[in-house]
């Protein structure tokens, strides 16, 4: 089984909640434009001024992904 890999956008200040919520938006359309191999994103509030966005990658595709999307942090996916 290939390697998932987890490509995260942070935001912080009084309206990051939002922000993550509305990348996540856009992080959808580009999986499926893409045609991606896994469909999974989300977002988490860390706290009132910290939340991020993410979307899950294969091995294979992070590097692509990455190049277009230049995501902030990644780490390894754990379901």
């Amino acid at each position: 089984m290939e390697r998932k890999l987890k490509l995260i956008w942070d935001f912080r200040g009084p309206t990051a909640s939002k922000t993550a919520k509305h990348h996540e938006i856009h992080l959808k359309e580009y999986i499926a434009i893409e045609k991606l191999a896994i469909n999974l994103t989300g977002y988490v509030d860390v706290n009132e001024m910290h939340s991020l966005a993410y979307m899950v990658v294969t091995d294979a595709e992070m590097k692509s992904v990455r190049d277009a999307l230049k995501p902030h942090r990644g780490q390894l996916y754990e379901e």
